[in-house]
Parts: C-alpha cells; structure tokens; sequence
C-alpha cells in the first residue's frame, strides 16, 4: 500500500536490496543510500546491485539514490536500517540530521556489539526517540526468495499498534504477507538467536550428523530460544509463531543461509578467520552468539546450545567435543 510518507532504506547488501524490491513495488518512490560507490554506479547503470542478489532488477525511475547518508534522510518521514550489525555505530556516526521526530525501523537481525544492545535500544539512545517511534521488520524471509518473488511472510514488531500496521501496509505486495506483532524486543533477540542455532545445525552438518540429529537440535534450539526470551522480556507469546519458530526453521535448514553455511565450514575444520574470507559475507550469528551469551550473564538461562557455539567460535573448544557433550544432554 503505497503510503503518503517519505521512506529512506540504509543499507546495500542481500537483505538490503530485496527490502528495496519490496518498496519500489509499493511506494511511489524510496530513498537509498548505498555507501559503496561501485554499487551505487551498479543500480544507477545497469539497474540492479552487481555485488548483491544481482537478478533483481530496479525500476531505477522510483528510486532516488544517495551516496551521502544525510541527503538520504534529511526529508524521510520512515527511515529503515539495514546494515549488519557490526557497522550499525559507524553508520551512525556520519548522521548528523536530527531524527528525534522520525519514525526508525530496524531490519537488523543482530546486536550492537560494543555496547551488546538490541539495534532498536541503540538507536533510541543514539537519535534520542522513544520506543513508539521504532518498529522492527523480522522474516521468516530470505532475499534471495524475495528476488524470485516466492511468497514469504513478515512480521513487524513495534510497540505502537499504528506505526506496526503503517510499515506492514508498506512491505505489502503481492508476493509478501505481514502481520503485527507488540512483541518487538522479543523478536529482536529470536532474530540474533536463530542464527545461533543456524550456526549449531551448520557445524553439525559439517561433522557428519545427519537429520535425525538435526530434528532433535532444532527442537532443543527452539526451547532454549523460549527460556531465554522468556527471562530477558516475559510476556505472553506463542514460541510456535512464525516469527519464531518460523525462522528458526528456514535459517537453519536453508540452503541461502549463510549462518548454516559458516556454520558448515567451522563443523568441516576452517577456522573462523579461513571461513569468513571464504564467504565474502557477513554471517550475523558470528557476533550474535558473543552479543547473547554476554546478555545472558544478568540472567543465568540455561543456554547449552548458545554455549557450545561460543566455545568452539570463540575459545576454540573442539567442535567435535562440544557436541558430543550436547547429544548427550538433548532428549
């Protein structure tokens, strides 16, 4: 539904661009702001990202691209954050136009890591707007999916009943269904979580489990996904909902994960330098799992999972060890 207010996207990479796809097919016309200059010239000249899900094509005539981040959101009444999380306060740090009276959505699956914050808390301190003001777009949904317009779902997540429905009525098209969710820093933290727990079933994919296994991983991941939400943001909420369990289940099973496919490697022997320069993208579960086992030190969930993943990426534990140690706990 094409919406009377301004919309600006920041951000350039797979998820980036198909959320691009998605607003230039609603909206009249969207604001991008595209930090690397070949991709900018990319969308600009041959109308698609050459570097990103290059197979969708960009009806560059609603598009109005920037490579300066202030340009791109001094007149946006909505702006959409869309970087990995690990760039999120550099991106930051070249805005300088007031935001303190726009409306902020996040479509960041990871967290602050400096800070170890959700993106949505980060950017309410950063730009000095309260939570009414941000909404948080969360899947189950794959770019690559969305460049062959199969359909998907989304869920928006925001405090504010009006913003929700405003930014699902947005994202609306043909190919995407959305609903709406109070639940917002829940489905912040599932979104970091489940790329977790794609990194589990990747590395056990990667020592030679096989589906038997993985069935059983994945339901352990789901439990371990409800304990912990449960302790950081107690509410009613149905873990079976798509916007949980939903994209626990297309992360760690699908073959455009990336999570899965780190994951995959550290389970076949790389290391995790050897397996991020292989990739050429960033898998967020990487930060991820460090950003929730540092949440988790206030609260003491029991978190097996997230732990042997932490173990093995960031003390170099043995991921053999870890789960044969983590079969033996699952039922």
């Amino acid at each position: 539904m094409e919406s009377s207010k301004k919309i600006a996207l920041l951000g350039s990479g797979s998820w980036a661009s198909a959320i691009v796809k998605i607003l230039h097919i609603s909206q009249k016309s969207v604001a991008w702001y595209i930090r690397e200059p070949e991709i900018l010239e990319g969308v600009r000249e041959q109308k698609h990202n050459p570097t990103y899900v290059s197979d969708i094509e960009y009806n560059t005539k609603k598009l109005e691209l920037y490579g300066d981040v202030n340009e791109a959101v001094k007149d946006a009444d909505i702006i959409i954050f869309c970087v990995p999380s690990k760039f999120i306060d550099s991106l930051c740090n070249g805005i300088t136009v007031d935001l303190s009276k726009k409306q902020l959505v996040t479509a960041i699956k990871g967290m602050e890591p400096e800070k170890v914050m959700l993106v949505s808390e980060f950017l309410q301190q950063r730009f000095n707007v309260s939570a009414n003001q941000m909404a948080v777009i969360s899947g189950p949904c794959h770019a690559e999916e969305v460049a062959l317009e199969r359909m998907s779902y989304l869920t928006i997540g925001s405090s504010n009943a009006e913003l929700a429905k405003e930014v699902a009525d947005i994202m609306s098209v043909s190919f995407i269904h959305t609903c709406i969710s109070k639940d917002m820093e829940g489905i912040e933290y599932s979104a970091v979580m489940k790329n977790v727990m794609a990194l589990a079933t990747g590395i056990a994919h990667g020592l030679g489990y096989g589906d038997n296994f993985t069935s059983v991983l994945i339901t352990n991941a789901i439990q371990e996904m409800k304990r912990f939400l449960d302790a950081v943001k107690p509410m009613e909420r149905d873990i079976n909902d798509s916007v949980y369990l939903g994209d626990l289940l297309v992360t760690a099973y699908s073959q455009f994960s990336r999570n899965r496919s780190f994951g995959m490697m550290i389970g076949k022997g790389y290391s995790v330098k050897a397996a991020q320069l292989e990739m050429n993208m960033i898998a967020e579960g990487y930060n991820g799992v460090y950003c929730i086992m540092h949440a988790n030190e206030q609260y003491g969930v029991d978190m097996p999972i997230t732990q042997a993943v932490y173990r093995i990426l960031y003390e170099r534990h043995s991921a053999r060890k870890e789960f044969m140690t983590l079969s033996e706990k699952f039922k």
